[in-house]
């Protein structure tokens, strides 16, 4: 039931499982390297462009750069244990559409469950910004067909919010860049 897809590069085919990331194919983008440009210049615009709604943050919250991984969301206030933090909000879309949609390098599909996924780069909270750390202060937990990222420690005003992804093992390995004192090198679940 955990999971995250962010601004990432992820090879391998797309993973199955309610509450994972949907991972894309690593050599299908668009065969034209003008569609394939514009394919990532446009998925790079949406993360310079994200900005937190305010409608599903129940913190006060901000996207800026972020050491673990090109941009993240920070707590611009103190935020308790146990304490819904924000949805991952974006379009609802069929698994037809997520195997077109996931063919891209960079992607924002979070696997709902068996049917639909979430694509954050469509109407996404600023919730799909949020980074992997192999020691994650955020849960994940799917609720009445939602997306919520629980707050699993109390999280100090300026902390970076991360959640694991647990990408499954039998997918292509990718590395992790976290850096927490327990990283186990990689986003995938051993």
């Amino acid at each position: 039931m955990h999971g995250e897809a962010a601004l990432l590069v992820r090879p391998g085919p797309p993973e199955k499982g309610p509450g994972r990331p949907v991972h894309p194919v690593s050599r299908a983008l668009p065969h034209s390297p003008y569609l394939r440009y514009n394919a990532i210049s446009h998925m790079a615009r949406l993360v310079r462009s994200a900005s937190i709604d305010p409608r599903y943050a129940c913190f006060r919250l901000e996207i800026r750069q972020s050491s673990i991984h090109y941009r993240g969301v920070f707590a611009l206030e103190p935020i308790p244990a146990g304490r819904k933090v924000i949805e991952y909000t974006g379009e609802r879309i069929s698994r037809r559409e997520t195997k077109r949609r996931g063919l891209g390098r960079v992607t924002y599909l979070f696997t709902l469950d068996k049917y639909w996924t979430i694509d954050g780069a469509v109407g996404g909270s600023g919730a799909e910004i949020i980074n992997h750390s192999c020691e994650p202060n955020l849960l994940t937990r799917i609720v009445k067909g939602h997306i919520l990222y629980i707050s699993k420690r109390a999280i100090g005003k300026g902390e970076e919010l991360t959640v694991d992804y647990l990408f499954a093992k039998d997918i292509g390995r990718v590395p992790c860049g976290c850096g927490s004192a327990n990283c186990r090198g990689t986003i995938n679940i051993r």
